[in-house]
Protein backbone atom coordinates (compact mmCIF):
# COMPACT_ATOMS: atom_id res chain seq x y z
CA UNK A 1 0.00 0.00 0.00
CA UNK A 2 1.22 3.20 -1.38
CA UNK A 3 2.82 5.41 1.81
CA UNK A 4 0.14 8.75 2.57
CA UNK A 5 2.41 12.23 2.08
CA UNK A 6 2.50 14.24 5.41
CA UNK A 7 0.01 17.61 4.34
CA UNK A 8 -1.76 20.19 5.63
CA UNK A 9 -5.28 21.19 3.55
CA UNK A 10 -7.42 24.31 3.90
CA UNK A 11 -10.70 25.34 2.11
CA UNK A 12 -11.09 28.47 0.11
CA UNK A 13 -12.87 30.24 -2.25
CA UNK A 14 -11.68 28.43 -5.40
CA UNK A 15 -13.47 26.42 -8.18
CA UNK A 16 -10.74 23.78 -8.94
CA UNK A 17 -8.40 22.03 -5.67
CA UNK A 18 -4.53 22.40 -6.37
CA UNK A 19 -1.43 21.11 -4.26
CA UNK A 20 1.14 23.80 -3.31
CA UNK A 21 5.15 23.04 -2.21
CA UNK A 22 5.88 27.09 -1.49
CA UNK A 23 7.45 26.11 1.62
CA UNK A 24 8.43 22.64 0.94
CA UNK A 25 5.42 21.04 2.57
CA UNK A 26 2.50 19.89 1.15
CA UNK A 27 -0.19 21.98 1.34
CA UNK A 28 -3.31 20.95 -0.57
CA UNK A 29 -6.31 23.30 -1.28
CA UNK A 30 -9.86 22.50 -1.58
CA UNK A 31 -12.80 24.02 -2.68
CA UNK A 32 -15.74 24.61 -0.22
CA UNK A 33 -17.41 22.10 -1.79
CA UNK A 34 -17.11 18.92 -3.39
CA UNK A 35 -13.21 17.51 -2.72
CA UNK A 36 -11.61 15.87 0.18
CA UNK A 37 -8.26 15.77 0.83
CA UNK A 38 -8.49 11.81 0.57
CA UNK A 39 -9.48 12.26 -3.03
CA UNK A 40 -6.87 15.33 -4.31
CA UNK A 41 -4.58 12.56 -3.09
CA UNK A 42 -5.42 9.96 -5.21
CA UNK A 43 -5.86 11.67 -8.48
CA UNK A 44 -3.02 13.47 -7.69
CA UNK A 45 -0.67 11.35 -5.95
CA UNK A 46 1.64 10.40 -8.82
CA UNK A 47 2.69 14.35 -9.30
CA UNK A 48 3.00 14.59 -5.85
CA UNK A 49 5.78 12.08 -5.17
CA UNK A 50 7.95 13.52 -8.17
CA UNK A 51 7.55 16.32 -6.98
CA UNK A 52 8.12 15.96 -3.46
CA UNK A 53 11.46 14.05 -5.24
CA UNK A 54 12.42 17.30 -6.34
CA UNK A 55 11.81 19.14 -3.66
CA UNK A 56 14.28 16.40 -1.35
CA UNK A 57 16.54 16.57 -3.66
CA UNK A 58 17.01 20.53 -4.00
CA UNK A 59 16.73 20.56 -0.05
CA UNK A 60 19.69 18.34 -0.25
CA UNK A 61 21.47 20.08 -2.39
CA UNK A 62 21.50 23.22 -0.20
CA UNK A 63 24.54 21.68 1.85
CA UNK A 64 27.22 22.01 -1.08
CA UNK A 65 25.79 25.51 -1.94
CA UNK A 66 26.62 29.11 -0.88
CA UNK A 67 24.70 32.53 -0.98
CA UNK A 68 25.93 35.68 -2.04
CA UNK A 69 26.31 37.15 1.12
CA UNK A 70 27.54 40.67 0.26
CA UNK A 71 25.74 42.51 -2.32
CA UNK A 72 23.82 45.38 -1.82
CA UNK A 73 20.71 46.73 -2.48
CA UNK A 74 21.85 49.51 -4.55
CA UNK A 75 24.63 46.48 -6.71
CA UNK A 76 21.10 44.89 -6.86
CA UNK A 77 19.28 46.85 -8.42
CA UNK A 78 22.19 47.77 -11.18
CA UNK A 79 22.08 44.73 -11.61
CA UNK A 80 18.42 43.62 -12.47
CA UNK A 81 18.77 47.53 -14.21
CA UNK A 82 21.51 45.50 -16.71
CA UNK A 83 19.75 42.55 -17.46
CA UNK A 84 16.18 44.20 -17.78
CA UNK A 85 17.71 46.36 -20.81
CA UNK A 86 19.65 43.37 -21.87
CA UNK A 87 16.22 41.40 -22.20
CA UNK A 88 14.18 43.78 -23.56
CA UNK A 89 17.10 44.49 -26.31
CA UNK A 90 16.70 40.91 -26.90
CA UNK A 91 13.36 40.12 -26.63
CA UNK A 92 12.23 43.58 -28.66
CA UNK A 93 9.52 44.31 -25.48
CA UNK A 94 9.82 47.34 -22.99
CA UNK A 95 9.37 46.56 -19.04
CA UNK A 96 7.63 49.48 -17.78
CA UNK A 97 8.43 49.99 -14.15
CA UNK A 98 11.01 47.91 -11.90
CA UNK A 99 9.55 47.15 -8.19
CA UNK A 100 11.05 46.05 -5.35
CA UNK A 101 9.93 43.80 -2.43
CA UNK A 102 10.67 41.03 -0.24
CA UNK A 103 8.46 38.03 -1.90
CA UNK A 104 7.44 34.79 0.22
CA UNK A 105 6.58 32.57 -2.65
CA UNK A 106 8.18 33.50 -5.68
CA UNK A 107 11.65 35.60 -7.39
CA UNK A 108 9.37 37.71 -9.46
CA UNK A 109 6.95 38.62 -10.93
CA UNK A 110 5.39 40.28 -14.35
CA UNK A 111 2.09 42.66 -14.68
CA UNK A 112 -0.68 42.59 -17.30
CA UNK A 113 0.78 46.75 -17.36
CA UNK A 114 4.35 45.48 -18.38
CA UNK A 115 5.48 45.91 -14.45
CA UNK A 116 8.20 43.52 -12.98
CA UNK A 117 8.26 42.80 -9.11
CA UNK A 118 11.43 41.78 -7.98
CA UNK A 119 11.97 39.48 -4.89
CA UNK A 120 14.91 41.74 -2.78
CA UNK A 121 16.17 38.02 -2.11
CA UNK A 122 17.48 37.76 -5.38
CA UNK A 123 20.99 39.97 -3.76
CA UNK A 124 22.04 36.26 -2.07
CA UNK A 125 21.71 34.40 -6.28
CA UNK A 126 24.53 34.39 -8.67
CA UNK A 127 24.71 36.95 -11.40
CA UNK A 128 24.23 34.08 -13.92
CA UNK A 129 20.79 33.54 -11.95
CA UNK A 130 19.32 36.69 -11.71
CA UNK A 131 19.95 36.97 -15.40
CA UNK A 132 18.24 34.05 -15.86
CA UNK A 133 15.00 35.31 -13.77
CA UNK A 134 15.03 38.77 -15.58
CA UNK A 135 15.29 37.01 -18.81
CA UNK A 136 12.20 34.86 -17.84
CA UNK A 137 9.90 37.61 -16.62
CA UNK A 138 10.91 39.99 -19.67
CA UNK A 139 9.76 36.95 -21.65
CA UNK A 140 6.24 37.32 -20.43
CA UNK A 141 5.54 40.78 -22.16
CA UNK A 142 5.33 38.46 -25.03
CA UNK A 143 4.00 34.89 -23.96
CA UNK A 144 1.79 35.18 -20.51
CA UNK A 145 1.84 31.66 -19.71
CA UNK A 146 4.45 29.18 -19.02
CA UNK A 147 3.87 26.95 -22.30
CA UNK A 148 5.26 25.76 -25.16
CA UNK A 149 5.83 28.62 -27.29
CA UNK A 150 7.50 30.65 -23.87
CA UNK A 151 9.75 27.90 -22.90
CA UNK A 152 10.99 28.14 -26.70
CA UNK A 153 11.59 31.71 -26.09
CA UNK A 154 13.37 30.93 -22.85
CA UNK A 155 15.57 28.47 -24.49
CA UNK A 156 17.08 30.58 -27.09
CA UNK A 157 18.99 32.73 -24.75
CA UNK A 158 18.99 30.33 -21.92
CA UNK A 159 19.08 26.48 -23.84
CA UNK A 160 20.18 25.27 -19.81
CA UNK A 161 16.90 26.74 -18.23
CA UNK A 162 15.77 23.59 -16.57
CA UNK A 163 19.12 23.25 -14.85
CA UNK A 164 18.90 27.22 -13.55
CA UNK A 165 15.21 25.95 -12.08
CA UNK A 166 16.71 23.39 -10.80
CA UNK A 167 19.14 25.58 -9.25
CA UNK A 168 16.82 27.93 -8.08
CA UNK A 169 14.72 25.92 -6.25
CA UNK A 170 18.17 25.37 -4.01
CA UNK A 171 18.80 28.29 -3.38
CA UNK A 172 15.32 29.11 -2.53
CA UNK A 173 15.31 26.47 0.07
CA UNK A 174 18.79 27.72 1.11
CA UNK A 175 17.56 31.13 1.78
CA UNK A 176 14.71 29.51 3.66
CA UNK A 177 17.30 27.78 5.76
CA UNK A 178 19.24 30.86 6.44
CA UNK A 179 16.04 32.53 7.63
CA UNK A 180 15.47 30.41 10.30
CA UNK A 181 19.10 30.06 11.54
CA UNK A 182 19.15 31.80 14.43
Amino acid sequence: MPETPQYTFEYRNVKHPRCEFKTGSLLIVLPKKGWTPQQVLEKYGAWIKRKQATINTAVQQTNGTALVKDRTDKELRTLVQKHAEAAQKDLNTKINKIYYRKMTTKWASHSQNNNLTINTQLKHLPETLISYIIYHETAHSIERKHNENFWALIKRKHPDFQAKEKSLLTYWFLIQKQATVP
